[in-house]
């Protein structure tokens, strides 16, 4: 995709530099969350679309951390408030917010479960998130144990799990506001 002209001053684009693509802040914190629970995950894996941050293989998990700029949160109330290079940014943000729902459509169809957190909630709650991770893995045993996952694998031995059954099971408040689905509009 060719976007608009960027037009930038040094210091935004030495700013720009600094910005982490991969094993940010937040995915450390989960990581290591995840770690301590005694799970093991790889960080980045490039042989998935979209190269989750952090992925569980054993329980075909990927997970992302978006951060709420890139990725568009509450983007129909952000987009007029951009002021610097508008056209540029509005292309970008949506191409990445439609990139997003690709890749989770194409690992949903490789029967991975696929959750999405905000960089901001991991930060402020790492043990809220973690505990999702872990319920979405407990369901994920409990289809294996019970058989169920034949059914729902679409071509392989992984499972198609989605977000409202992860979130029982959650203790204190649920999970709803943690995750984000970038076909809702990355509202969140």
């Amino acid at each position: 995709m060719k976007h608009p002209k960027f037009v930038t001053t040094p210091e935004v684009s030495r700013r720009m530099g600094r910005v982490r693509l991969k094993k940010g802040k937040a995915e450390q914190l989960l990581g290591r969350a995840l770690w301590h629970s005694g799970f093991r995950y790889r960080y980045n894996v490039r042989g998935l679309p979209g190269s989750p941050d952090l992925v569980i293989r054993k329980f075909s998990i990927a997970i992302f951390i978006d951060g709420e700029f890139w990725h568009g949160k509450d983007w129909e109330r952000r987009k007029p408030r951009l002021k610097s290079n508008r056209e540029y940014w509005i292309e970008k943000i949506e191409e990445n917010m439609a990139r997003d729902q690709r890749n989770d459509a194409a690992l949903r169809a490789m029967g991975w479960t696929v959750l999405r957190f905000w960089e901001k909630d991991v930060k402020k709650d790492v043990d809220r998130c973690a505990s999702a991770v872990i319920a979405a893995v407990a369901q994920r045993w409990e289809e294996y144990i019970d058989g169920s996952y034949i059914e729902k694998a679409p071509g392989g031995p992984g499972l198609g799990l989605d977000l409202e059954t992860v979130s029982t099971g959650v203790p204190q408040g649920g999970t709803e506001a943690l995750f984000h689905d970038p076909a809702d509009g990355a509202q969140g």
